[in-house]
């Protein structure tokens, strides 16, 4: 009874507000470079189960459970990529953009409609044509936050294995 009567009074006395942000507080830090590292990493995936063969057209017992554990390594660290970049695009849809930025860049809404079905088929399928076509999309998006944040624009090459680029800030 004495601790609700405590916090009911304390809470008159300093009254809370609601933090809105990626983080449950109002930082106003965003950045698309890890939606785009997590494409890069969907690309790398994909290229690795698609290299994976086998040493004959029957191979032993043993050589095929290797490969189906190295295949389902692989798809969880690609479906993990995927579910990362939605996550990271989630983020600055809702929390960053604004009426504004939507007025001043009538595709965004669509472009991010798009990056999430490019992320979900990339996560079902192991399909580099769509894994780069989302890193694609993911990359207009990140030209269009740095646009919204006044700041020119440049592509570098990733460390990635894989290649693909990342849109920074200059």
């Amino acid at each position: 009874m004495i601790k609700q009567v405590l916090i009911s009074t304390i809470s008159k006395i300093l009254p809370t507000k609601v933090a809105y942000a990626h983080c449950d507080i109002p930082c106003g830090i965003y950045d698309p470079y890890q939606a785009q590292l997590a494409a890069i990493s969907i690309i790398r995936m994909t290229g690795m189960i698609n290299d994976l063969t086998t040493s004959s057209s029957e191979p032993s017992f043993d050589e095929r459970k290797k490969i189906i554990h190295q295949i389902s390594r692989l798809t969880k660290v690609k479906e993990e990529h995927a579910e990362l970049c939605k996550h990271e695009v989630r983020i600055l849809w809702a929390d960053y953009f604004k009426e504004e930025h939507l007025r001043e860049y009538p595709n965004l809404h669509d472009l991010v409609f798009s990056i999430m079905k490019h992320a979900s088929k990339a996560r079902q399928e192991i399909n580099m044509e769509e894994s780069k076509e989302l890193l694609e999309k993911v990359q207009k998006l990140a030209e269009i936050f740095w646009k919204t944040k006044s700041r020119k624009v440049t592509k570098i090459e990733s460390s990635s294995p894989s290649g693909g680029k990342i849109v920074i800030p200059q």
